[in-house]
């Protein structure tokens, strides 16, 4: 079995300055202060730190869901949510040697950005995270096309390329008719 892909230090880097970079445009886009981000309640991790159900080949990040409970709680009563964004090295790489005109750090921004969008909507009730499959597929187009729109509107050195890849995904996605 091959050893998955891991970003070396210097990729580390670039991932934490590309996660601040859209966690600061996605903040302005939707007019959130810095109190309001945190209460988001995420993390982002990388996949030297995910666990083997974090793991998932194919996707570039995905959203895992997990029950935050008090320490100390009599009941086993679940708080509230804690979302982990699962950043997935291998496929990024993947992709990037496949697309060589595409660059990490906007890369990372879009994907970032675009995992952010989909917190968003989950923590205001646009969309519900056990959603069935078809409304999940119809939620992923609405998210990559807020994506889209929010970042080509910001300059970013090595953007356009990013989002020509993910225009072309676009075209090749069903169109669901609906855009709540």
């Amino acid at each position: 079995m091959k050893r998955p892909a891991y970003f070396t230090p210097d990729e580390i880097r670039v991932v934490n300055t590309a996660v601040a970079a859209a966690e600061e445009i996605v903040a302005n886009h939707y007019k959130l202060s810095a109190a309001q981000l945190l209460r988001l309640n995420y993390d982002i991790k990388t996949l030297a730190d995910l666990s083997g159900e974090e793991v998932v080949e194919g996707h570039f990040a995905q959203i895992v869901r997990y029950d935050e409970r008090k320490k100390g709680a009599v009941l086993d009563v679940p708080v509230k949510d804690f979302y982990k964004i699962c950043i997935q090295d291998h496929s990024i790489l993947a992709a990037l040697k496949r697309n060589p005109e595409i660059q990490l750090f906007p890369f990372l921004i879009y994907i970032v950005s675009h995992e952010l969008i989909h917190l968003l909507r989950f923590k205001r009730f646009f969309q519900l995270f056990d959603a069935p499959f078809h409304e999940k597929m119809a939620e992923e187009r609405r998210v990559h096309e807020k994506t889209q729109e929010i970042l080509s509107r910001v300059c970013i050195k090595g953007m356009k390329p990013v989002l020509r890849f993910y225009e072309k995904w676009l075209q090749s996605f069903p169109s669901t008719g609906k855009n709540c």
